[in-house]
């Protein structure tokens, strides 16, 4: 048993530091883009989507991303695109090969105002993602901040802000996805999904790697 705990303690951890954005649209397709300018593969973003019939699709810059997160989550369909997000002021435009996306964020609530005022330091860090996870729950249904993934790994979210999106735009395959929704029902990508009020969330993951 001590030796099977050392092990763990000695897998390697990988940490992803950026946004993770998530929102529903009123077609029933709901949209998760991943935007990571520090990671263990350089800056790159990518789009997690599921359509109204269940069906999960990732959408990744490159094979080795398309791979990693292929290999640590559940996807139907996975497609190595060029995947460009840009910010101005309150304003993202994605753009993931079949994807146009633009969306608009908006002022702080309570929440995010109390995850910006803790120290980023301490956001980052797995113990704290573990001792956040029982409010997550409680505050946001669907979301937890930490779990198992796919290939034995394991994962953190260290959550350092959350402001909500006002609006969206989005066409897929040349079809107008209609307006903002709520994230329902919630993504099945993972061992959580993101809250169910569209918003943008700065985040630290953290993985450990088999």
């Amino acid at each position: 048993m001590r030796r099977m705990l050392g092990e763990a303690r000695r897998r390697p951890r990988l940490r992803f530091d950026g946004w993770i954005a998530g929102m529903g649209t009123a077609s029933g397709t709901r949209l998760v883009v991943g935007h990571w300018p520090r990671s263990p593969f350089g800056p790159f973003s990518d789009v997690m989507l599921e359509r109204p019939d269940g069906e999960r699709l990732l959408l990744a810059p490159t094979r080795r991303t398309a791979d990693f997160i292929g290999a640590t989550y559940i996807f139907d369909t996975v497609r190595v695109v060029p995947v460009d997000v840009s910010l101005a002021n309150d304003t993202w435009t994605v753009v993931a090969g079949p994807l146009e996306l633009r969306f608009t964020v908006g002022r702080r609530g309570p929440l995010g105002l109390l995850l910006h005022a803790v120290p980023a330091a301490l956001a980052c860090r797995p113990a704290w993602a573990t001792l956040t996870n029982g409010p997550a729950r409680l505050l946001l249904a669907g979301v937890r901040t930490r779990g198992s993934a796919r290939a034995g790994r394991r994962e953190w979210y260290g959550a350092h802000d959350l402001r909500p999106i006002r609006t969206v735009s989005a066409v897929l395959n040349g079809d107008d996805l209609g307006p903002t929704a709520p994230v329902e029902p919630p993504v099945r990508f993972g061992f959580g999904s993101v809250p169910r009020k569209p918003a943008v969330t700065r985040v630290t993951t953290t993985v450990a790697d088999r």
